[in-house]
């Protein structure tokens, strides 16, 4: 009998010992996400509710105490490296020769909320884009010099990270799909480099899309689906912190409704749900995993409703469908209304883009549709915008990418037709140095610093490596030859 119970005594230490260690590798199991690791701020803080006072009235400090020491303000220094040719050197020693650099200094600030204490820091990317130096300054008036982990146009967000030698305090994390139209909001932010301040609005809408990041750039796919509080936000807000009454971080403010650059009743914020996708993405990858439903649509008007004799004005309308894409080889068709994304309604192109914006390729969606009357459930898995389910690492992204483009190799015939042998054309194109000397979609680049550009890698190279100006030889699709110059 003894024996039997020193044998159950064992094996209740064993099992004591070994619960806390499976624990362990349970929550820290080597296939963990960066991101679940470090953006902890519902780990570390307990938000606190708002309470009414004796007269009715909201309280809204214990929201603000809980989240002004998260908000930080950043600045940015600005050097624009320009290349002016000298024709005259030029018509004697060839390509390039007498050219000088000139630098443009200039600054910018905005704001960011801390969202680990490890010091990753969320923001806009405008607050940040071009920056040569960025420095954030906490509420506490200490400075930390900044590096920008990544960024995303599409969505207007980017991801710093500062290093110091105490934990930094991150806000806690709420979720946007549960804001309600009506409901007490606070905009945290530093407007004006007045640092530190707090304002109060109710949530005005949902789901608006002012044309904000399209009309910033025409080269990007926008997502917008913001939303609109009035709680007055200036220059300075972008990239602070919109908080519900718990103190929860619900969106990133990123523009006002102005004419002045001022206030002027407003504001819209990235709901944090969809900005949370893009910082994990970040953390985690280097680059956001965006999937494609593969579908030009529209918003059901009046006059669309009844040009094509629909049912009534709920859906979003699939005006065309892209061959290949995820949407054509699910068997969706021109026509088809989209319901539902998955349970949620969708009523307006802005709520269907912000659905599939926090999805990954790869990611099983189930459509609900409507289809010349009848309902019907359609089931699809995003693909990236080169077709492809997989995650894609920072490396692969940036190996046909520099300076804001990425490239593809000539075709045969093309080189044929434009009676070249070498040379390499420009894909996509963003906010970046090609951009800023007007080269376009489809330019191009046939030399580099007076040197023959055979393939993509090759171009890669020179463009990434090259540490002071640099002359390109580039040439229409049409056959005609140009040369643009800039610094680095």
């Amino acid at each position: 009998m003894k024996s039997i119970s020193l044998l159950k005594v064992f094996g209740i230490g064993i099992i004591g010992g070994t619960l806390p260690l499976a624990i362990y590798f349970s929550v820290t199991s080597p296939n963990q996400l960066l991101s679940d690791q470090v953006i902890d701020g519902n780990r570390q803080n307990s938000s606190r509710f708002a309470s009414l006072n004796p007269t009715g009235a909201v309280d809204f400090v214990p929201a603000a105490e809980s989240t002004i020491n998260s908000v930080v303000h950043v600045t940015t220094k600005v050097v624009r490296t320009t290349f002016q040719r000298d024709p005259f050197q030029e018509f004697f020693y060839g390509p390039g020769a007498g050219g000088r650099e000139f630098k443009q200094y200039g600054a910018a600030a905005g704001s960011g909320v801390i969202i680990s204490s490890e010091g990753y820091i969320v923001t806009n990317n405008h607050v940040i884009a071009e920056a040569s130096e960025i420095e954030v300054t906490l509420n506490d008036n200490s400075k930390y010099t900044a590096t920008l982990v990544g960024s995303d146009p599409s969505t207007d967000i980017a991801v710093l990270k500062i290093v110091g030698n105490k934990p930094f305090q991150p806000i806690a994390i709420g979720n946007s799909d549960d804001v309600k139209i009506g409901e007490w909001v606070l905009a945290v932010g530093n407007p004006f480099n007045l640092t530190s301040t707090v304002t109060a609005g109710i949530v005005s809408a949902k789901a608006r899309n002012i044309n904000l990041l399209s009309n910033a750039d025409k080269n990007i796919v926008p997502i917008e689906s913001f939303i609109q509080t009035d709680a007055a936000v200036n220059p300075g807000n972008s990239g602070g912190a919109l908080v519900n009454i718990k103190g929860e971080l619900i969106g990133i403010n990123t523009a006002i409704a102005s004419e002045t650059g001022s206030y002027s009743g407003y504001s819209f914020a990235i709901p944090i749900n969809l900005a949370q996708k893009v910082m994990r993405d970040i953390i985690d990858y280097g680059v956001v995993q965006r999937g494609f439903l593969g579908v030009q649509i529209s918003d059901i008007s009046q006059e669309l409703k009844e040009k094509n004799n629909l049912v009534n004005l709920k859906g979003v309308y699939i005006s065309k469908v892209i061959e290949d894409g995820s949407a054509d080889k699910a068997g969706l068709k021109d026509g088809d209304i989209i319901l539902k994304i998955g349970i949620k309604e969708v009523n307006s192109s802005s709520e269907l883009q912000e659905e599939i914006g926090k999805r990954m390729p790869g990611d099983k969606v189930q459509l609900t549709i409507r289809r010349d009357g009848s309902e019907l459930i359609k089931e699809l898995i995003l693909r990236n915008i080169n077709g492809e389910t997989g995650i894609t690492s920072k490396e692969e992204t940036t190996k046909n990418a520099a300076l804001g483009a990425t490239f593809i190799e000539l075709t045969s015939q093309e080189k044929i037709a434009l009676k070249i042998t070498y040379g390499v054309k420009i894909k996509s194109i963003t906010t970046g140095k090609l951009k800023s000397i007007g080269l376009t979609v489809g330019t191009i680049i046939t030399k580099v610093n007076n040197e023959p550009i055979d393939n993509v890698e090759e171009l890669i190279s020179k463009l990434n490596i090259s540490s002071s100006g640099v002359l390109l030889e580039i040439m229409t699709e049409s056959g005609m030859k140009d040369y643009r110059g800039f610094g680095l």
